[in-house]
């Protein structure tokens, strides 16, 4: 059985067709010389790679055929790259083809080096959406919510699988945009309390003279407008988990009720009398130092210690190396799916931007420009100037002086890089890195990276 790649030809010049045959000896090559036997051959092998000449017959001079032959492929193969060859002074058919859907173009006379790379890269990128795919695919999963491959919250997510059935209460810490409320929902996915109610309060959202009515209800009567007897959040939430978000936010008054509720597991509603016992999994949530509000006297020291059971620190976007543009790759999914939209993915230059920007709102700011970029623009890829971003370097002062640091450091981002884009999948990080696969494991022992598939 033949395992290389299928690079499929669609050439109905012979001398060029053996030119390929022999230049790509890497590759499975299928030949195909009209747009019959192309389609033919599309659905027998479903290529990753495609190169197509526009001069098909029965008329070679007309890329009429070429391109109804492209435009059929991309229906039957979306996910197939086609590389679409064009005549030296054909600009016109060349900017034609991508705005349809072909992943590059090349202009003859050909120069096989330079379209080696070419299609040497659209394997790779097809390598690293078949990877994404699957990994999109695993949701399934509990914490499939959660998407990171970086170690810290490989490492995070394994405290929330160890913490999740227990009935401890967590407090979770982290800037805004973090992805609080999402570890929160997973924490309810893997206890025995997934089945039932998971209720979010957002203390920051809702004005403080209506929430506490919000938290513990209220009966009849109880105040001007209390026509009818309403049931609080907590209460609401009973025999499952209740979340609540921007807990540093959470009134100085309040506080005291709410902790009362924490060490009894009783609530009274306004204007009621009767203690009503209530069974609920407390989760926390605030991106405000709690410690120096408990300073300033605007946040309970008890109240800070009932809450902080188990305290779970959230990292920001920038320090989740590779995360960035994993979590990018999904949304982008997710809107181009909702928008209905033909766009393919990010240009290489956007997906460097997406690495090395700070990210200061974090998955927040993130998810804004993505859904943005793909509402707004009408191109096959997404590119730097529809994300709106400027790059981030590092400056000088923060390089090592030292050359073996320098070379350490180096190794070890490039790495990490490279396993985020293949998805810790070995050989194609090896492809990437343009090394072998036992350089890349001593490189990995080397540098005490693990490998590891993302949440």
């Amino acid at each position: 059985m033949d395992n290389r790649p299928v690079l499929l030809v669609i050439e109905d010049d012979l001398g060029l067709q053996k030119q390929f045959k022999w230049s790509f000896a890497d590759y499975q090559v299928v030949i195909a010389g009209d747009r019959v036997s192309a389609i033919e051959a599309i659905r027998r092998h479903m290529p990753s790679v495609v190169t197509l000449d526009l001069g098909l017959p029965p008329d070679p001079t007309n890329a009429s055929e070429g391109l109804a032959t492209l435009k059929e492929i991309l229906q039957i193969s979306p996910h197939s790259k086609v590389i679409v060859v064009t005549g030296n002074d054909d600009r016109e058919n060349a900017i034609k083809v991508i705005a349809m859907g072909a992943y590059d173009f090349y202009q003859k006379p050909l120069d096989i080096d330079i379209l080696s790379l070419i299609i040497k890269r659209a394997f790779q990128l097809n390598d690293l959406e078949q990877a994404h795919s699957t990994l999109q695919q695993q949701n399934h999963e509990p914490l499939s919510g959660i998407i990171a491959i970086s170690d810290v919250m490989q490492k995070l997510s394994r405290t929330i699988e160890k913490i999740a059935p227990s009935n401890i209460t967590v407090l979770l810490l982290g800037e805004s945009g973090t992805g609080k409320e999402v570890l929160a929902r997973a924490l309810h996915e893997l206890s025995d309390r997934a089945t039932m109610p998971f209720v979010a309060v957002n203390c920051a959202a809702i004005p403080e003279n209506l929430l506490e009515s919000e938290l513990f209800g209220y009966e009849k009567g109880a105040f001007t407008g209390a026509v009818k007897q309403t049931i609080g959040k907590i209460e609401f939430a009973n025999g499952g988990t209740f979340f609540l978000d921007e807990i540093g936010d959470l009134p100085i008054n309040l506080q005291a009720k709410l902790l009362r509720f924490i060490q009894e597991r009783v609530i009274e509603r306004i204007g009621g009398r009767e203690e009503i016992p209530v069974d609920v999994r407390i989760i926390c949530a605030t991106h405000k130092n709690l410690r120096t509000l408990i300073d300033e006297k605007s946040f309970r020291e008890d109240l800070y210690y009932r809450l902080s059971e188990m305290q779970v620190d959230i990292p920001p976007l920038r320090e989740r190396e590779g995360d960035a543009i994993v979590i990018a790759k999904a949304l982008l999914d997710r809107y181009v799916a909702h928008e209905r939209k033909t766009i393919r993915g990010f240009t290489s230059e956007a997906k460097k931007a997406i690495e090395v920007y700070t990210w200061p709102g974090n998955i927040r700011q993130l998810e804004n420009k993505i859904k943005r970029a793909v509402v707004m623009t009408d191109k096959i890829y997404i590119d730097v100037d529809d994300l709106s971003l400027q790059s981030s370097t590092e400056t000088e002062d923060s390089i090592p002086l030292n050359l073996k640091q320098v070379r350490e450091q180096a190794e070890t981002t490039a790495i990490k890089r490279a396993l985020a884009h293949s998805d810790y999948n070995v050989s194609n990080t090896a492809k990437l890195l343009g090394v072998t696969r036992p350089t890349l494991y001593t490189l990995l022992h080397k540098y005490g990276i693990e490998i590891h598939h993302a949440s």
